[in-house]
């Protein structure tokens, strides 16, 4: 008996409808023909927004769009060629040396000669090194092409003096709730369908997103597959399907530094729930715990001091709890630490006195310390008057010589100034009182 042939059936590929035309992803099916369909970025393309205002002009000047993924910068810049008539070409820092920038610049002349303009949009600008960049100048100040570049580092920071000098920077701001829900609609208005999630999990959705608008459709797309027939998903499935978005941080640029900056300045500020929320954010994005505790011993050193010397304990304690446990009991340690610090009586008269020290070490040069507290240890040095007169302040009343310290060519400095608050208003009592009692030796 000859064996059953085997019934064929589509294959993923035919399925997936990838045997004539591949599926557009939903991000780029969405992507808007027009500036005005432009959604989270009207303080740019809003009735008074500053494109708007480049458009009315027909001045559209080179330009540096800095700001997370998924927020426009290359439909906008794409958009812009349109409405200003530019050929519009795009080049990726990533992937482009210096034969690539000059082929684009070869062909922008050759256009120029023609009457036609061109848009170069370059995507991760601040990958360029610094000659790579210096290379714009030319073809920018000549009109050769008119510069968009995008970023989404501190241009401050990664673009050359001379190129910002030539742009403008433009900031595009994450998408907020509001805007990623216009998105969400106009997907749910394509596909026909909506999108099956009860009202908490649509709310945990543009969570996700994270201000990410091709997430957010990215997402969606994700949950369209993972839905059954009339299956509507709680916030708890969602997690479980689309497997959580990591946070937007990259620990060595701007996401690194600006939470940890907020998480100083509220500890700072004294907010210990403030900071709380920023500890937690950078532990859930997987930066170093023993990064954080060193941040927050310099917390305790230039923000605490002396108004409570114990914050700088509890924190070196924290750290050396962190090495002992290991994660995650060890984070719970720098979570205290973090509270301690936030809710401690604050100084910085410490460390302003060591910088006004410095300053005095600094401008003053090599002073000789005054003869009456230097060692003698020759003869020849005791002939030259060292330590004679010293007073030893335990054999003097109050323990206090009053005795001057300073060299005899720099007056009397005040470097310390304690406030009066914390353990500093001891220590101010304490200034006062041998305060008078010099003034009462050096009178006598």
């Amino acid at each position: 008996m000859a064996p059953r042939a085997k019934k064929a059936g589509p294959s993923l590929f035919a399925a997936a409808g990838l045997e004539h035309d591949a599926p557009r992803p939903l991000a780029d099916r969405l992507r808007p023909t027009k500036l005005d369909e432009v959604v989270g970025q009207d303080h740019l393309l809003g009735p008074d927004g500053a494109l708007t205002r480049m458009l009315e002009t027909r001045s559209l000047g080179s330009l540096v769009f800095w700001g997370p993924p998924g927020t426009g910068k290359t439909t906008v810049a794409r958009l812009l060629a349109d409405a200003t008539e530019l050929e519009f070409e795009q080049i990726s820092a990533v992937f482009s040396g210096v034969a690539d920038l000059k082929k684009v610049f070869d062909t922008a002349r050759a256009r120029r000669e023609t009457g036609r303009g061109t848009l170069l949009f370059v995507d991760e600008v601040h990958r360029f090194n610094r000659a790579q960049q210096d290379s714009f100048l030319p073809v920018m100040e000549d009109g050769t092409i008119v510069l968009v570049g995008a970023t989404t580092e501190n241009p401050s920071f990664e673009l050359n003096a001379a190129l910002l000098s030539r742009a403008r920077v433009l900031v595009f701001k994450s998408l907020d709730a509001a805007a990623i829900e216009r998105l969400l609609a106009r997907a749910e208005e394509i596909e026909g369908r909506q999108l099956p999630l009860d009202e908490e999990a649509r709310e945990s959705l543009k969570r996700m997103a994270d201000g990410d608008g091709r997430a957010s459709l990215t997402l969606a797309e994700e949950i369209w597959r993972a839905a059954r027939k009339g299956e509507i998903f709680t916030a708890a499935q969602l997690q479980d399907i689309v497997q959580r978005r990591a946070p937007i941080y990259d620990k060595s640029q701007d996401g690194h530094y600006n939470l940890i900056s907020a998480l100083h300045k509220s500890v700072r500020g004294s907010d210990p729930d403030a900071a709380l929320y920023y500890l937690a954010r950078m532990l859930d994005a997987g930066e170093p715990p023993l990064y954080i505790a060193r941040r927050v011993v310099r917390m305790a050193i230039e923000d605490i001091g002396l108004a409570d010397p114990q914050a700088l304990v509890i924190a070196n304690a924290a750290k050396d709890a962190f090495d002992f446990l290991g994660s995650p009991e060890g984070e719970l340690a720098i979570a205290q630490a973090v509270i301690y610090c936030a809710t401690a009586p604050k100084s910085n008269a410490g460390y302003a006195a060591y910088g006004a020290a410095m300053r005095a070490a600094k401008d003053n040069g090599s002073l000789l310390p005054p003869k009456h507290i230097l060692n003698a240890p020759t003869n020849l040095m005791k002939d030259e008057g060292y330590g004679r007169g010293y007073a030893y302040d335990h054999d003097q009343n109050e323990a206090f010589s009053g005795q001057n310290y300073f060299p005899d060519q720099l007056p009397r400095q005040q470097f310390y100034d304690p406030p009066d608050r914390g353990f500093e208003r001891e220590i101010r009592k304490r200034l006062e009182y041998w305060a008078k009692l010099r003034q009462q030796k050096s009178g006598a």
